[in-house]
């Protein structure tokens, strides 16, 4: 398995783009890259999206993709909660907004929508993907993905230090994990469902003391303004801690391989 970071920010600017993850070119995790990120041949290659919750940042391109899409009479899987497809259908494909493309054209829709429920296992596209609830300031999930050869990868989406609790029955080999905030922030973190570097010193602690190790360790939707400041402390946490810990950035690489727990702190390609 490989994964692609498309984008690492929580905010656009010209050198950052919105988080979203690419998994062997034929599924997604979020959409809030897509489109700025994909030629449409390799969009048109995508056959399903995962969305994690219903914020702007990790839906934004369902709307851009679907057009894409329909003009190249391509078709794709859209994987959510309830609670985030009627968004998406409410606010942005209602036709008023945007064109119903879960519709159109009829009978052969371009978004083909698809409730995922928390803790039930789905197979998509050869992978077992597991929806698993996060606390977050909308209701939210993460990704437990795995392929056939028992490559492993768990995706937060954004949420906060209460993540610990949903690491207890997962061992993947690579974590990508949100840190939005330094922890000169740590109240509005915690008011808005983030994590800043403490708290994934707390993360990381636990799943250490679970399960004897680390897992190779990425981090996604940082603030760009606060970028500097975060990496410093996440440097801290990786020198205390003696864990593999990366700052993801736009067209990173990263190699998922079914390997010791040692060897996982070991895999991280930039």
């Amino acid at each position: 398995m490989q994964i692609r970071i498309l984008g690492a920010h929580n905010r656009e600017t010209l050198t950052t783009r919105y988080t979203s993850l690419l998994i062997d070119d034929v599924m997604s995790i979020d959409a809030g890259s897509l489109t700025s990120s994909l030629t449409i041949s390799a969009q048109k290659s995508l056959k399903a999206i995962l969305l994690t919750h219903a914020h702007f940042d990790h839906i934004r391109d369902i709307p851009a993709i679907a057009l894409n899409l329909y003009r190249e009479c391509a078709r794709m899987e859209v994987y959510s909660t309830p609670e985030v497809r009627s968004m998406i259908e409410s606010h942005f494909l209602n036709g008023e907004i945007y064109p119903r493309f879960q519709d159109l054209p009829r009978g052969c829709p371009t978004l083909n929508f698809k409730t995922i429920k928390p803790y039930e296992p789905k197979n998509i596209h050869g992978y077992e993907v597991t929806a698993i609830p996060v606390n977050h300031a909308v209701a939210a999930v993460g990704y437990h993905i795995s392929d056939t050869k028992g490559n492993t990868v768990f995706y937060t989406g954004d949420t906060g230090p209460l993540l610990i609790d949903c690491l207890r029955d997962m061992s993947p080999q690579i974590l990508v994990i949100e840190v939005t905030f330094p922890d000169r922030y740590s109240s509005i973190a915690a008011d808005t469902g983030h994590l800043t570097p403490s708290g994934l010193h707390h993360i990381l602690s636990g799943f250490r003391h679970f399960k004897g190790y680390y897992p190779g360790t990425i981090i996604v939707h940082i603030d760009p303004a606060l970028e500097n400041e975060i990496e410093a402390e996440i440097n801290e946490v990786a020198r205390d801690l003696g864990a593999s810990i990366t700052m993801a950035h736009a067209g990173m690489y990263v190699p998922v391989m079914n390997t010791t727990a040692q060897d996982a702190e070991k895999q991280l390609q930039v």
